[in-house]
């Protein structure tokens, strides 16, 4: 075997190696999904009177073809037209997704589509209280920071993965300058909350255009195909994260456990340090 293939290559970017079988976002043994339609596995039909309907098919979900690659349990707390607000306001309590047995060593975030169609207030990472989250602005970044706070209080050490919105070749000028703010967003909360980073699918996912679309999309919403990409751009580009950043999940496997990790890491540091072998 090549070893090199599992170390993070000088200039390779997110998404230039696919992990079809979902890499190293195997190491985490509970990951929790939050999120709207795209994440719920949500099929649109059209009826014959020109009706609308939507259906979350939860096993078709991305999150749940992420769970068959690993092996990993995948909790999925998603639902169509689901906003930031709505999970913090209604959502969340209503189905107990606080508890602590929901808690997990991994959390990817993807919210914002339906919070940009709603119109609802972007915001900034200014709008969050460190302190409590109750006294957070009633915008896009309150109620994302809420979220993240909430699951913080349940699982403290969980890695947090942030989800920006991808390119559509038909976003309006309009819908290019919220997805860019909430991508700012998304960012600067990698700088308030340890253990978090962005998956920018705006920046190194492929354009939805109308080829993609042809290929992965049935009316407004994804295809079982197009679920399968997304888990397979999202599996890649956590595996991307941990084998760029291999120190800060050398502890994953006691996320949760009440272990003390104690000075474990110190060998393996000095190495890196003082000998610089890499």
């Amino acid at each position: 075997m090549d070893i090199n293939n599992y170390y993070a290559e000088e200039n390779e970017k997110p998404l230039d190696k696919i992990a079809y079988n979902g890499g190293f976002c195997g190491i985490f043994r509970t990951i929790c999904c939050i999120g709207d339609s795209l994440s719920s596995g949500e099929f649109e039909t059209v009826g014959k009177d020109g009706t609308h309907h939507y259906y979350d098919m939860y096993e078709y979900s991305w999150g749940q073809y992420i769970a068959r690659m690993t092996g990993s349990k995948v909790y999925n707390f998603s639902r169509g037209g689901m906003t930031a607000k709505q999970y913090c306001e209604s959502f969340a309590d209503d189905n107990g997704f606080w508890a602590a047995k929901f808690a997990s060593q991994a959390y990817i975030i993807a919210l914002g589509a339906n919070d940009k169609w709603q119109e609802y207030e972007t915001g900034s990472v200014a709008d969050v209280d460190l302190d409590d989250h109750i006294n957070n602005k009633k915008t896009f970044a309150g109620y994302y920071g809420e979220i993240i706070q909430r699951v913080k209080k349940i699982s403290p050490d969980a890695k947090l993965f942030f989800v920006t919105e991808p390119k559509h070749s038909s976003d309006n000028e309009k819908a290019v300058l919220r997805k860019q703010e909430e991508r700012e967003v998304l960012y600067g909360f990698t700088k308030l909350f340890e253990g978090s980073y962005v998956i920018d699918l705006y920046k190194y996912g492929p354009v939805y255009d109308d080829k993609f679309k042809y290929n992965f999309y049935l009316n407004g919403h994804m295809t079982p195909s197009g679920y399968m990409l997304s888990a397979n751009m999202i599996a890649s580009y956590i595996d991307y994260i941990i084998r760029s950043n291999p120190r800060d999940f050398a502890l994953a496997g006691l996320i949760g456990t009440g272990i003390d990790p104690g000075v474990t890491d110190t060998i393996e540091r000095n190495l890196y340090e003082d000998r610089k072998l890499f």
